[in-house]
Parts: C-alpha cells; sequence; structure tokens
C-alpha cells in the first residue's frame, strides 16, 4: 500500500522518536560528509509530547543551493530516491531506502525559506506547550475526520499551522 493510500493514524509522542531521528542523522551525516552543515529534526515527532504520525522528519542542510545536485547523488548511495522539489522551491524531496523505516528526508540549502519555515514552527511549538496542547487536539481530530485522506487532514491543519508561524514571526 502506497502512502497516499495508508490511512492517517496520529498517535501519543513516542519517547524513541528522538533516537530514531538520531540514527537516521547519523547514517546522512556519514554520507554527506563535509557536504552537510546541518539535519534538523522537524515536524511534530519533533515537538515532546506532541502526538503525531509515527514518521521522522529531517531537514539535511547544505551550505548552498550549488551545494544540491553532489548532496543528491551522495544520498543515492544511501538508496534514497530523488523526488524533486514537488512544487516547494528551496526544498528537496525524497523517498526512504527500500528496506528503512519510514521517514521523510528534505534536504535544504542553508537560506531556504522552507527550511525557515519548518525551523520557526517546530521551535515555537517547543517553546509555546499550550499552541502544542491546541494542535495536537486539531491533529487528532482531523485524523478522526480525515483518516482516509491525507490532503483533507493536511487542509485542516493549514489554518493553524499559518497562524503559528504568524505568532512565531512576531515574537
Amino acid at each position: 500500500m502506497g502512502a497516499a493510500r495508508q490511512p492517517v493514524i496520529v498517535q501519543e509522542y513516542d519517547p524513541s522518536w528522538p533516537g530514531q531521528f538520531e540514527q537516521l542523522r547519523a547514517r546522512v551525516l556519514d554520507a554527506l560528509g563535509d557536504l552537510a552543515v546541518g539535519v534538523e529534526h522537524v515536524g511534530s515527532t519533533a515537538v515532546p509530547g506532541l502526538p503525531a504520525k509515527p514518521v521522522i522528519d529531517l531537514d539535511v542542510v547544505v551550505a548552498s543551493a550549488e551545494d544540491v545536485p553532489a548532496a543528491v547523488e551522495r544520498l543515492a548511495g544511501l538508496g534514497y530516491q530523488h523526488e524533486g522539489d514537488l512544487g516547494i522551491p528551496g526544498r528537496e524531496a525524497f523517498r526512504w531506502p527500500s528496506g528503512s523505516e519510514r521517514h521523510h528526508l528534505y534536504l535544504c540549502p542553508r537560506d531556504s525559506p522552507e527550511l525557515a519555515r519548518h525551523l520557526r514552527f517546530r521551535d515555537h511549538l517547543r517553546a509555546h506547550p499550550e499552541v502544542a496542547a491546541a494542535y495536537a487536539r486539531l491533529k487528532l481530530d482531523a485524523a478522526a475526520a480525515h483518516r482516509d485522506d491525507r490532503d483533507a487532514y493536511s487542509a485542516a491543519k493549514s489554518g493553524f499551522v499559518e497562524q503559528v508561524l504568524r505568532a512565531a514571526s512576531a515574537s
């Protein structure tokens, strides 16, 4: 069953998620060497206590857009399949290697607006537990209402996400 057809399942926070991220991070850093300037744990699994779909999101950061082609090539050596930017400039998406646990890997230059967005959202939720709690309720409700429609699930969260990003930019 492809990811697009799998039901939306949001589960309670799993304290093993940071460790899963660290394993992925170490593997990617080993392959990329000096091309990577960082690997960030983003998405809901990066916020302690926040319910999430059990899929780790990581942003691999390179110094500039000029480093992207070489990084794409090295990630392919690990079995990652490059999917392009999927309509989001400044963020290259990859399908996880066959035989590994499902996760989302994105490659971003350090100055990518999408990277900044991911970090701003994550950091705001980490710093504001009341906002994270409201987001948790929204995610659980949206998953229940849109179990078989990932696009509708995402759309149900988008207004809240934009509101959080505006608040994070203002602070």
